[in-house]
């Protein structure tokens, strides 16, 4: 069993961009520029944010934040974002799900320019993903495919069961396996017998917030394990969607929570941010 180490992976990929945020200064005086819209005084989305900041000062990006209170109408937000579309010092866009429920998230995500989308989301990015045309992917199923290049883990040919069939995890993910020539399975709440699916399942990825969702009989020998989940227990304690402990002894790779999959998040958005500053001088 191996543990793949989204850390490490993480920190060099944003070592690398770094590098190419200093050629970029260096030969065209662009700084890459990430704009964020926080929306609301959630603990979780706040902590995440702040993340990111970090992540950008580290390796050279231009950033705002825009904070807005949850009693903000969906006609400022918009306007906001406007703003942001015109402003060429901005690269990229992203707005912090969830919104407040007053707030369309679909109509918000669609005023974001698509040249700037780089959380993925937009139905250009999307429809441009699921046709397997150059587009801004969605971070963590991005950073999920990324692991799987550098562990040298084969997807031609191989079942893989993909657990939730969100918008921004479930579904993105399996156009990327799709794209790879990966036979897949999506599953989600209402699929009647999980265990049935996983379990044939060369690879398994699994994001849907349930605590030790998989266990160890859901599993086969061998698989791949891939844990999107991140929860925290009434003890405080970061626990995934997989019952590590029990699982790992049966998979050939599976990643920790934390330290797998969402360091590779904000990697994958500081690379998605660096590609759109490239497309502004056209490189």
């Amino acid at each position: 069993m191996q543990i793949i180490d989204g850390k490490a992976l993480a920190a060099r990929i944003r070592r690398q961009v770094k590098e190419e945020v200093q050629i970029l200064q260096k030969e065209h005086d662009i700084v890459p520029g990430l704009a964020v819209v926080l929306v609301g005084d959630d603990p979780a989305s706040h902590a995440y944010v702040k993340m990111k900041a970090k992540a950008c000062k580290e390796v050279g990006f231009y950033s705002i934040v825009h904070e807005m209170p949850d009693t903000i109408s969906q006609e400022e937000i918009i306007g906001t974002i406007e703003m942001m579309n015109a402003n060429p010092r901005i690269d990229g866009i992203l707005v912090q799900l969830p919104l407040p429920s007053h707030i369309d998230t679909n109509r918000i995500l669609e005023v974001i320019d698509p040249s700037k989308d780089v959380d993925g989301f937009h139905p250009f990015n999307v429809g441009r993903l699921v046709t397997n045309l150059d587009a801004f992917v969605p971070c963590t199923p991005l950073g999920v495919m990324r692991m799987f290049e550098e562990y040298g883990i084969e997807l031609e040919g191989k079942d893989v069961c993909v657990v939730g069939a969100s918008n921004i995890v479930g579904k993105p993910m399996a156009a990327l396996l799709l794209n790879a020539d990966a036979t897949v399975t999506v599953t989600h709440i209402y699929t009647k017998d999980l265990a049935a699916h996983t379990s044939r399942a060369d690879i398994v990825i699994v994001g849907v917030g349930v605590p030790g969702l998989i266990k160890a009989e859901m599993v086969k020998e061998g698989a791949v394990v891939i844990d999107i989940g991140i929860n925290r227990l009434e003890d405080g304690r970061l626990v995934g969607d997989v019952d590590y402990d029990a699982v790992a002894p049966k998979c050939s790779y599976i990643t920790p929570v934390p330290g797998g999959v969402g360091p590779m998040t904000i990697a994958m958005l500081m690379q998605n941010t660096l590609k759109a500053a490239r497309q502004r001088v056209g490189r």
